[in-house]
């Protein structure tokens, strides 16, 4: 009889995105869940320290710089034995992000892998794959961050399709809604043309032929809304889970709009940190729902860290035990 050993890795993954600053510490090991041992969270909204240029504000890199030492305080008390390090698009596009990396990787002491936004929707799409299995037929995926969104489909666990456009929550709030917080039906129209044009180039690369047999949604902005329009679906044996219709977030938007930023947070599912940017992240999820012929999206608990987890095991969590 042989015994089959479990070799786990403490494992941090330090995810530097245009909202938040996210560190997420796991016991990885082949064949297991990437459930958290520990996490922590530092809301940094990068968007609200650009520059006309495009470039971070002094303001912005401090805020960065603390968070990111506040991760590594947990991965220090956690005493990771490996670190993965993920940053995003507000530090992909800014002219000085070259700059601020060089400050975070002194910080941390190593290199940070700046994801393309293609590789942001193929980590996110394994995630949700191996999330819903392969009964989930194509899947499709949509995902959206402070600084863009991803839309990726497919069958397999390596999506065929996997896009990104520049029309995050927080930029479009930034760009194109009233900097009260507080838009009519005007503002929101306006802003909906806007969004439209940035999402053109990524529904016409979109294969008209091929509709997803299962359509999800990942990121905190998605959950949020899901909870506040949505409803909760029980299945016996699987976690609940919540669905939102198109219709249903339709009529949720306008009203989120009328409500001034800082009263959003007293309704359920909006925390304090997406309150200003909710009601743009809303107006993108909706065009391109509408754009792609999505009447309806689950939303998938794992997204963007659990998928460079589960990668990273798939690439070297192996143990010697044959196949």
């Amino acid at each position: 009889m042989v015994t089959l050993h479990s070799h786990a890795t403490r494992l941090g993954v330090l995810d530097i995105g245009s909202n938040t600053v996210h560190m997420l510490i796991v016991d990885a090991a082949p064949g297991a869940r990437p459930e958290p041992e520990a996490s922590t969270k530092s809301t940094i909204r990068l968007m609200q320290y650009l520059k006309d240029d495009g470039s971070i504000k002094k303001a912005g890199t401090e805020a960065l710089l603390s968070a990111v030492e506040k991760a590594m305080k947990l991965a220090e008390e956690y005493e990771i034995t490996q670190l993965l390090v993920l940053a995003t698009s507000a530090l992909r596009e800014a002219p000085n992000g070259g700059k601020i990396l060089r400050k975070i990787e002194e910080a941390i002491g190593q290199p940070v892998t700046v994801l393309s936004g293609v590789d942001e929707a193929r980590l996110t799409f394994l995630a949700a794959r191996r999330w819903y299995g392969w009964d989930a037929g194509r899947l499709l995926v949509i995902d959206i961050g402070g600084g863009s969104l991803e839309v990726a489909m497919g069958s397999d666990e390596d999506p065929t399709v996997a896009l990104s456009v520049p029309a995050g929550a927080g930029r479009v709030t930034r760009e194109f809604l009233p900097e009260s917080g507080v838009a009519d039906d005007d503002d929101l129209e306006a802003a909906r043309k806007n969004i439209r044009k940035i999402l053109e180039p990524m529904v016409k690369s979109f294969p008209k032929s091929k509709h997803p047999m299962h359509a999800v949604g990942t990121s905190k902005t998605i959950r949020s809304l899901a909870r506040l329009a949505g409803a909760v679906m029980r299945q016996p044996g699987r976690v609940d889970t919540s669905i939102m219709t198109i219709d249903q977030l339709e009529d949720w938007l306008p009203r989120l709009a009328a409500i001034a930023p800082d009263q959003r947070a007293a309704l359920p599912g909006v925390t304090p940190e997406r309150t200003y940017q909710i009601v743009g992240g809303g107006l993108v999820i909706d065009e391109i729902m509408k754009a792609l012929d999505v009447k309806e999206i689950e939303i998938c608990p794992w997204a963007l860290r659990e998928g460079a987890i589960l990668r990273w095991l798939d690439q070297f969590g192996r143990t010697r035990l044959g196949f």
